[in-house]
């Protein structure tokens, strides 16, 4: 697959970007460039190679998933600059 400047200009759009048009055939070539390497990607044989969360062998940390009554009202709106009533207090946004 081949991005020509059209395109670029396409994907710049979309993406709210505003590109030069005499950056345009540089910002193909980087597109160019980067399916290349993707492409180099998906000839990798990684049949049988199980996935990881990172390059040092590790187990994430688990937590069992117990339901709690919570109970910390207080001690959350303790930190609020504004609460009333058991509930954080917010200047009025809509008129």
């Amino acid at each position: 697959m081949s991005i020509d400047p059209e395109t670029a200009a396409r994907v710049a759009k979309l993406a709210r970007i505003r590109v030069d048009a005499d950056a345009l055939p540089a910002l193909a070539q980087e597109f160019n460039t980067i399916l290349g390497f993707i492409e180099q990607l998906g000839e990798v044989d990684v049949e049988g190679v199980e996935p990881m969360t990172s390059v040092t062998p590790m187990r994430l940390k688990r937590r069992k998933d117990e339901v709690t009554a919570g109970g910390m009202q207080d001690k959350v709106l303790s930190n609020a600059p504004d609460a009333r009533e058991g509930f954080f207090a917010v200047p009025k946004v809509v008129e």
